[in-house]
């Protein structure tokens, strides 16, 4: 899980040493990457992927929801 939120603000593990950031859900902004079809969020220039229920934890703690919900254009999408 690379996000845990305590008390409003929010860790994001940005390296594979655990090494977190720190910051309040009111400066996460959680968006879609419609590319991948995922959730993630921007610190300091690069994406950190999240599954939906952490992008909705994020907006219940006070991040802000800039979420796109994307339609399948194709007939053999799984959407």
């Amino acid at each position: 899980m690379p996000v845990r939120i305590e008390n409003q603000t929010c860790y994001f593990k940005v390296d594979k040493n655990a090494a977190e950031e720190r910051l309040a859900a009111t400066d996460v902004t959680v968006i879609t990457d419609s590319a991948k079809a995922m959730s993630a969020v921007e610190l300091n220039g690069e994406r950190i992927y999240i599954t939906e229920a952490e992008a909705d934890a994020l907006t219940v703690a006070g991040a802000t929801d800039g979420r796109k919900h994307l339609k399948a254009t194709d007939g053999d999408s799984v959407i």
